[in-house]
C-alpha cells in the first residue's frame, strides 16, 4: 500500500488495491471488509466513501488503514478491528471478550418480543431474565422495544458484563437491565421469578469446534461457543435452573443449532416440567429458537 509514482492513493483506488488483496487471503466479503476499515479510520459512514472516491487520506490515515487491512489478512473479525457490529438495527461495542452479534440471534429476540406483546396489558412490569448476555444484545433490545419491562442479564464473565454495561448506557437503558456476574442463574436470588427467559447459551459440540471459520475459531471466546461433547451441556444445567424461576406460564427461549433440536426438545420433555412448543425457524427452515413453556 505504499505511495506509487503512477497514482496517487485515493480512496477509490485503496478501496479497490484492499478488496483484491483480501480476496487474495481468502476473505469472504473482500470489499465490504475494505470500506468498513476505511470507514472507520475516515470516521465517515460507509456510504459516505462513494461520494469521497478521488480524496486522498493524509498519511496517518492511510498508516492507520494499513494496519487494520494487515489484522484482518491475519483473520481478525471486523468487528473486532471496528469495535463495533449492527444487531437489531442497532450499533453495539463489541471486543474480543465477547461473541459478534449474529443474525440468528435476532430470530430469538423477536419471538421474545412477539411473545410479550400478544399479551394483555397490565401495569406490572413484565420480568426478563437474559442468560449468558454477552455483550448485551438481547436484553438492550427487549429494553429498547418493551418500555413495561425489567430485564436481568447474567454472564459468567467480568469483562463481557463491562462491555454489556456500557452498552445499556449508549442506549439508555442502564436503568431497566440489573447485571449480575455467575454461571446461569447461580447468581439469582432464589426466589427471583420470571415471565421470560431467554439464552444463547454455548451450543457447538467439541467436535465441531475444528470445522468453525478460521475467525470464529481463532478471535472469538471459546468459552461462549463449545458446550462439550454434546452440545447440549449448558443448555440440560439451564432447563432446571429455569423451570424453577420462571412464573406457570412462563416462557423459556433458546438459540440452538439445528443438529441438537431433537436433544434439546428431548431434554425439556424429560424434565417433566415443560409444555413444548413448536420451534423458531431461520430464514433456510432450519430450526434455531426451542421454545417451552412452564406447566
Amino acid at each position: 500500500m505504499a505511495d506509487a509514482a503512477s497514482a496517487p492513493w485515493t480512496i477509490g483506488r485503496l478501496l479497490a488495491w484492499t478488496a483484491d488483496y483480501l480476496k487474495g487471503r481468502g476473505a469472504d466479503s473482500p470489499r465490504l471488509d475494505a470500506e468498513v476499515l476505511l470507514a472507520h479510520v475516515l470516521r465517515c459512514q460507509r456510504i459516505e466513501l462513494y461520494t469521497r472516491f478521488e480524496e486522498q487520506p493524509n498519511d496517518s490515515q492511510r498508516a492507520a488503514y494499513r494496519e487494520l487491512v494487515k489484522q484482518r489478512a491475519e483473520g481478525m473479525p471486523v468487528a473486532y478491528l471496528v469495535g463495533r457490529r449492527e444487531f437489531f438495527s442497532l450499533p453495539f461495542r463489541v471486543t474480543t471478550d465477547v461473541l459478534i452479534p449474529r443474525p440468528e440471534t435476532e430470530f430469538l429476540v423477536i419471538r421474545l418480543l412477539d411473545l410479550i406483546r400478544q399479551q394483555p396489558p397490565r401495569d406490572e412490569p413484565w420480568r426478563i431474565a437474559d442468560v449468558g448476555t454477552g455483550s448485551g444484545i438481547i436484553a438492550i433490545c427487549a429494553a429498547k422495544q418493551l418500555p413495561n419491562c425489567g430485564v436481568m442479564a447474567t454472564d459468567i464473565s467480568a469483562a463481557a458484563l463491562e462491555v454489556a454495561r456500557s452498552n445499556a448506557a449508549e442506549h439508555g437503558v442502564s436503568a431497566r437491565i440489573a447485571f449480575l456476574q455467575g454461571d446461569l442463574l447461580a447468581s439469582v436470588a432464589k426466589d427471583a421469578k420470571f415471565d421470560f427467559i431467554a439464552s444463547n447459551p454455548p451450543y457447538v459440540k467439541s467436535s465441531e469446534m475444528a470445522g468453525l471459520a478460521a475467525d470464529v475459531r481463532r478471535f472469538e471466546p471459546r468459552e461462549a461457543l463449545e458446550a462439550g461433547p454434546q452440545g447440549t451441556e449448558v443448555i440440560e444445567r439451564l432447563i432446571p435452573q429455569a423451570a424453577e424461576r420462571l412464573q406457570p406460564g412462563g416462557s423459556l427461549l433458546l438459540e440452538i443449532s439445528p443438529m441438537i433440536d431433537e436433544a434439546v426438545r428431548e431434554l425439556l420433555t424429560a424434565d417433566g416440567r415443560w409444555q413444548l412448543m413448536p420451534t423458531v425457524k431461520d430464514l433456510a427452515g432450519l430450526p434455531r429458537v426451542a421454545e417451552a413453556r412452564k406447566r
